[in-house]
Order: structure tokens, then sequence, then C-alpha cells
């Protein structure tokens, strides 16, 4: 069976791999071409209508999603009627309801279907998926989520996929920073490294975060798996959709600023983890 894939980044090429061991034919646009090792590639994302009516979407923001669908060369310039478009993309949740709307009257599908997990989950298939959409639609794809997901958890129409995204990506953030002060602080004021992550595991701060980011803390490795910048950007949408409800946080607002002052020290582009380098003297 053949499926389109654009995006080719950490995450993305992660599941792509993980299709194509599965058995899938993967065929792949992505703008910078180099990055794609051993997949048939196309020049132009509407060039995937030729091989497939299931393409998958996972690129950096909802300008990215926008440009592969909608612009010059974009999917809807083929032949998209009864297409299904899979955006696992952390998209802004205003542009996933315009898309649905406009790939609908096309007559095309769209699922909002973001994920939680990075690149090791994605490779070992244990990904979550979120998605908002035709509960129809998910239903015809379903066998083919469940190869890179051990759960899919339907929320409703578009875009309450994305909604729960932004309300998941608060929490990790927020996760992120407190640990990362954490380790910031104890370091400063003595503390081995070591004798922190014992302290937190066996107390409050025992946590998936915690667990999959502890290597980076000790070793200071922060090679980008999720970016200062990607969670930054999902902290803004997070922003947006709490205005545009009339809600409020007084934590989110602190916790993005705080990423936002590691992309002003040159950060933007290393791992989340890194914020840490913010609290250690």
């Amino acid at each position: 069976m053949e499926i389109g894939f654009i995006g080719f980044g950490n995450l993305g090429s992660a599941i792509a791999k993980r299709l194509s061991s599965q058995g899938l034919d993967v065929i792949v646009y992505n703008r910078t071409k180099s990055k794609v090792k051993d997949f048939k590639i196309v020049d132009y994302p509407y060039e995937l209508l030729a091989y497939t009516d299931i393409i998958f979407i996972n690129v950096f923001d909802s300008a990215a999603s926008k440009e592969v669908i909608f612009g010059e060369h974009g999917i809807i310039k083929g032949d998209i009627k009864n297409k299904i478009i899979i955006d696992m993309t952390t998209n802004h949740y205003a542009y996933v309801k315009e898309t649905y709307d406009k790939l609908k009257n096309l007559g095309a599908f769209y699922l909002d279907a973001p994920v939680l997990g990075s690149v090791i989950p994605a490779s070992k298939g244990e990904l979550v998926m979120l998605v908002g959409g035709d509960k129809e639609i998910l239903d015809k794809v379903e066998s083919i989520l469940k190869l890179f997901t051990k759960e899919i958890i339907y929320l409703g129409k578009a875009p309450f996929g994305t909604y729960g995204k932004l309300i998941n990506n608060t929490v990790l953030g927020s996760i992120n920073d407190t640990i990362a002060q954490a380790f910031g602080i104890g370091v400063s004021i003595g503390l081995s490294k070591e004798n922190i992550l014992k302290f937190l595991e066996l107390g409050a701060g025992n946590s998936y975060i915690l667990n999959v980011k502890k290597q980076k803390f000790l070793e200071e490795d922060f090679s980008p798996q999720f970016s200062v910048r990607a969670i930054y950007k999902d902290l803004h949408y997070a922003q947006d959709l709490l205005k545009d409800f009339k809600l409020f946080s007084f934590n989110l607002s602190s916790v993005k600023e705080a990423y936002g002052l590691a992309i002003k020290n040159g950060m933007e582009d290393l791992d989340f983890s890194s914020v840490y380098k913010l609290y250690k003297k």
C-alpha cells in the first residue's frame, strides 16, 4: 500500500521510517530533498496524489502546513477529491478549522491529528494521537495509524484534536521548565546532578518528562528532540486559545517567556530541556 508523507524532520522521518518498516510504501515530499534517504521522493506536494489517497503531514507550524496544502504547488493543485489529509502538525486551532472547511468544500477529508511523543516512541510505534474530524474518516485509516501509535483518542470535531495537543503542551512546557529549574538551582548551590535526580525520581519530580530528559540534564547534551523554538510556538498558540475563549493562566505566560528568553540567548534550535542553562549559575 502506498501513502504520501510531507515533512521529514526529526519526528516526521521517524514516523515515515516506522510506517515503511511495517510494510507500507512511503512516498515523501520534503522541502530539503537532501534530508530524505532511502525513500521515493517527489518534487511538489500535489504530485503525491498520483500515487495515493492518503497523505500525512508533519511540519513545523501552520504556515508550513498552509504552504504544502494551499500554496503554489500545494496538495489542492492536484486531483484532491476524496483524498484524506492527516495533519499531525501542532497547528493553530483557527487554521485547523479553516482548513477542514476548505478541504471539505473541495471534496476532500481532513483529520486534525497531532501526536504526543517524540522520536523514540515514534520509532517503537508508541505515539499517542489526538484526533478531531469526521469519525468515519478516522475509522477508514485507523489500521494505518495503529502502526505508529499505542493509542488513538478521538476528541470530536476539528479542531478538538489541536485543542487537546495545546493543553497537553502547556503541561509539557511547564513540567520541563520546573525540572530545569530544580537542576539549575540545585547544581548552583552545590548539589550533584546524580543526587538531584535521585530525590526528584523518588519525590515530587517523578514524571514522564524527568524520565525521558534525565540524560540530557545529567550530560548537558541538548541535541534537539523537541526544540525550544517548537515549544515556544506551541505555547503562543495556546495563549491565543485562552484569549479567544476568554480564559486565563498565570503559569502559561511566565513559562512561555522562559523559553522566549532561551531563544533570545541563541538556544532556539536546542532541545527544550536546555532551558536549564538559564537557571544554572
